[in-house]
Formats: structure tokens, sequence, C-alpha cells
């Protein structure tokens, strides 16, 4: 075990929170297939970055916004086998609420609905790729939610999946735990995690000091 020291936490949601891997993979290929381009590779370029960053890149002389409101609805209707990441639920409850938020690359309306399958207590911070210009890898998604609890992002602890949310972490000037949920280990240390993880179910609340210190064990093993 790991003991570590943050005055808050900040989840991303898709790999950290919820599960929607199968979700996404069928529904980022089912785009790919459309429009005459790999899937796999289309579906790992997208994964933890805002689905409008991908559609520009793959189209750049497409009406964006048309393109995005097909992968937002399909989406929004497509939760089967969408559950919450093993710990997630446990550890949200076991945080005092105003210690933690999610920030995601989703738009809000699907993050509402993904939160809301994932069964969580209710979130006080939620940050979404409609509050912020410059998404992840940028540091600002990051920023804005430690903003929002009041601390520094170098007193926070970013908990990542993807590449691009823990450079996104790190450029931020947090600490990030990276989960296996999606990549493996040599991926996401590559990304600059401090610690790789399973999933949340290894990271427990030990103590809520009283000097806006939380105390954290990580079972690394």
């Amino acid at each position: 075990m790991i003991s570590i020291e943050c005055s808050a936490l900040l989840f991303d949601l898709d790999g950290v929170l919820i599960d929607s891997t199968p979700a996404v993979e069928r529904v980022w290929s089912k785009w790919a297939i459309e429009r005459g381009f790999d899937p796999t590779e289309v579906v790992h370029r997208a994964h933890g970055r805002p689905s409008l960053t991908t559609i520009r890149e793959y189209l750049p002389d497409a009406d964006h916004e048309k393109e995005n409101l097909v992968i937002l609805h399909r989406e929004m209707e497509d939760l089967d086998g969408v559950v919450a990441i093993p710990g997630a639920r446990e550890l949200l409850t076991a945080l005092p609420s105003d210690r933690w938020a999610i920030v995601t690359s989703c738009t809000r309306p699907l993050a509402n609905v993904r939160i809301g399958a994932g069964k969580f207590p209710a979130a006080k911070f939620v940050v979404t790729s409609d509050d912020i210009k410059n998404p992840k890898p940028n540091p600002d998604p990051f920023l804005k939610g430690a903003a929002l609890l009041g601390f520094a992002a170098s007193d926070c602890i970013v908990v990542e999946d993807a590449p691009a949310g823990i450079r996104a972490g790190k450029a931020a000037g947090a600490r990030v735990i990276g989960l296996l949920s999606t990549m493996d280990e040599a991926a996401l240390k590559a990304a600059g995690a401090d610690w790789v993880l399973p999933d949340c179910s290894a990271i427990h609340l030990v103590s809520n000091r009283g000097d806006n210190k939380l105390k954290l064990e990580l079972k690394t093993s």
C-alpha cells in the first residue's frame, strides 16, 4: 500500500467511474465504417477526447456540428453495458461531497446520462466539454475543476485512464493516477501517470484531516 495526501480528487468519467467502452466502441465503429475509416483506429483515437476533436481530424471539411450530433444521439441512446467501474461508487460515497469533481470530455447531456447510469452520489461539481475552450490534453479542464473546488490543481489528484487526460492532469500541475481500464501500463506511464492501478477499488480513503487534507491508500498490486 502507498499512502498519499491531497486536498481533492478530479475524476475523469468514462473508463474511470463508468465503463462505457462497449457503447463507445459500437458508436464510433459504426460512424467510422459509414464514412470509410478504419474503425479500430478511430475508436483508439476517439477515446478520452471530445468527439468534435476526432470528427474534425477525420472530416476537416464536413459539418462538424451535424456529425457531432450523430455521435451524441447514438451515445445517449446506447447504454447497454454502461455500468459503474468497480469501486467507483464506493469511493465517491466515502469522499466528502465538496472534495471531488468529475472532469470529462463528454458533453453535459451525455455526461448526465452516464452519471445517472452509474447511480453515483450527486456530484456538486462537473466540468464537461461544454464548459471549456481548450480540451484535454490541455490543462484547462482540470484547472477549472480544481478552481470549482477551491484548491490549486497541484493540491489535487487526477484519476484518468487515457493518455490525453493524463497529460492534461500533469500539465495542470496535478499528480495523476492512471487506471488500467482501457490502456496498458506502458501507455499510462509514457503519458506521465505517477501511479498505475487496476480500478477505483484500489483507492481507499483513510482519513479526512482537519487541515484540508485527505489521506488515501493506493493498493498497487
